[in-house]
C-alpha cells in the first residue's frame, strides 16, 4: 500500500470536508474536475448511477446551482443555515491507476439547525484525479447507510 498517496489523498478530503462545514462553497467548487459528478444514490447497492434515481446526481452546473441555493437566503431548506461538523475516517485506498485515485472512507456528519441535532452515516467513495501536487474529485458517491428510509430534508452538501 503507498502509505504516502493515502496520506495525501486523507489530507485532501480532511480538507474538503472543512471547506464544507464552514460554508466555503466557491473554494470547495474548485476542488472538482469540470467533468465531475456528485452522487447520492437511493439505492446503497446500485452502481449504475447514471440510469437510476438519486438523491443527487450534479454535474458541475447543478454543483453551481446548488451553491446559490444554499447560499441565496431564499430556500426553505435552507434557513437558517445548518452548522454541520463532519468526521471523515476509515481511509482505505481502493485503487491507485496512475491518474486516477479512488479512495473510500466513512463520514458522520452531525446537523445543528433550528435547535435540532441530526446525524447522517455514510460511505464515501472519491475518484480523485491527479492535478500537479494535488487532487481534484471526478466523482464523489456518498451511500448513506440510511438511504432506502425515510429521510428529512438535507440542506446542505454531504
Amino acid at each position: 500500500m503507498n502509505t504516502t498517496l493515502l496520506q495525501e489523498a486523507t489530507a485532501f478530503i480532511w480538507a474538503e470536508s472543512d471547506m464544507l462545514d464552514h460554508n466555503e462553497y466557491q473554494d470547495w467548487l474548485q476542488l472538482w474536475a469540470p467533468e465531475g459528478v456528485y452522487v447520492i444514490p437511493i439505492d446503497p447497492n446500485e452502481v449504475d448511477h447514471e440510469n437510476t434515481l438519486n438523491y443527487a446526481y450534479d454535474d458541475a452546473q447543478m454543483r453551481e446551482k446548488r451553491v446559490a441555493r444554499l447560499t441565496g437566503g431564499e430556500a426553505i431548506s435552507s434557513a437558517p443555515v445548518a452548522r454541520t461538523v463532519r468526521n471523515v475516517s476509515r481511509f482505505r485506498l481502493l485503487s491507485d491507476a496512475g491518474t486516477q485515485v479512488t479512495v473510500r472512507c466513512a463520514q458522520n456528519l452531525r446537523e445543528f439547525r433550528k435547535d435540532r441535532f441530526r446525524e447522517h452515516t455514510s460511505d464515501v467513495t472519491y475518484e480523485l484525479l491527479r492535478e500537479g501536487k494535488g487532487f481534484l474529485i471526478h466523482r464523489k458517491i456518498v451511500k448513506l447507510i440510511n438511504s432506502t428510509d425515510t429521510l428529512t430534508a438535507v440542506g446542505y452538501i454531504l
